[in-house]
């Protein structure tokens, strides 16, 4: 009696996934409601970026779902990636935001990752930005010549991410010693130690979160950018900066090497990215990619981002799917070239 009632209840439960599965998509988020889980803690740029883009992008799915954001640090946002891959539901109503060196750090094989990055669903990202290298005017330290011909720079890290290792790749293309201090806790507590005297360098961070921790501090000239890495310079930087600010693959010395400061510099494309999980149904997919495409040019979605101060330069999510597809197919020589800059 007891395995007849097990055999019912799962065969119910089978019943009521397919149904759920096989729910139109512009009816299955009536009465439901979307979760964003975000990979850090409250308060930084990626969580800022997706509660601003939840608020908004309910109101372009059909059945208007309610918003939650939750937030789930650890491991430079591991645990999150882990989550939604391998537990959280595969129906299209949660997704997460995730360090951008996520695919990256995949190709790479750093511990601890349990996913495959092609194989989630990526939806769009809201600010496609440069990371930016930046130093202390006080070190003297104002140009990548300088760090060249005196050295002494001291960069500052979470140790979350493979954005540890921008600092270190420069320092073996210029053939010049960059120490990295890992363990602070979060970007912010960089800045803190930079004013300190203890750091006189932030290694990677995106320009966004940049201007809007230390904009203050790039004013008044106290820090200056080095080092931009992306594809293309970004004509903001070189003007706050007030000089050429150079891209990271100018350090190239050859083909192999741009090729791994390229494949180093492709996490602009994920600023702040928003992803599903695997196996979600592919309409539920491509309405999520509308409800995020028309999101970014929601004209209240704009005006609180300006009053904000928050940059909106979105990427979609088919574009980025296949960014990541070539990240994770990257050849074993770049990749190679990549480690023994990095280690």
């Amino acid at each position: 009696m007891v395995i007849l009632y097990r055999i019912l209840v799962f065969a119910i439960t089978l019943i009521t996934s397919a149904s759920a599965i096989a729910q139109p998509a512009d009816q299955f988020y009536i009465g439901k409601r979307l979760t964003i889980v975000v990979g850090f803690a409250p308060g930084g740029g990626y969580d800022a970026y997706a509660r601003l883009v939840g608020r908004h992008m309910v109101r372009h799915l059909p059945g208007n779902p309610q918003f939650i954001a939750q937030n789930m640090p650890g491991a430079g946002t591991r645990v999150a990636a882990n989550w939604l891959y391998n537990i959280a539901p595969k129906d299209g109503t949660v997704l997460a935001t995730v360090v951008q060196s996520t695919p990256v750090d995949q190709a790479l094989k750093e511990p601890g990752i349990q996913f495959d990055s092609a194989r989630f669903n990526w939806i769009g990202n809201p600010i496609i930005e440069n990371l930016v290298t930046i130093s202390a005017t006080s070190s003297g330290l104002l140009s990548m010549a300088d760090v060249r011909t005196k050295g002494g720079l001291i960069c500052g890290s979470t140790g979350a991410g493979s954005t540890i290792n921008l600092p270190r790749a420069i320092a073996k293309l210029i053939a010049k010693d960059i120490k990295v201090v890992t363990g602070y806790s979060g970007t912010s507590a960089v800045k803190l130690a930079i004013e300190r005297g203890e750091v006189n360098c932030l290694g990677g961070n995106g320009w966004s979160s940049t201007k809007a921790m230390m904009g203050q501090l790039i004013q008044d000239k106290a820090v200056t950018v080095l080092v931009q890495w992306g594809a293309e310079s970004d004509p903001e930087i070189v003007a706050l900066a007030g000089r050429n600010v150079p891209l990271a693959t100018e350090f190239a010395r050859d083909d192999l090497d741009r090729s791994a400061l390229n494949f180093m510099s492709a996490t602009a494309a994920f600023s702040r990215p928003l992803m599903a999980p695997p196996d979600v149904p592919a309409d539920r997919v491509e309405l999520l990619r509308r409800a995020f495409d028309a999101t970014m040019k929601d004209p209240e979605l704009l005006a609180e981002a300006a009053k904000s101060g928050m940059d909106i330069k979105p990427m979609g999510g088919s574009r980025i799917q296949e960014i990541v597809r070539g990240i994770v197919a990257t050849s074993q020589e770049s990749l190679r070239r990549t480690r023994e800059l990095i280690e």
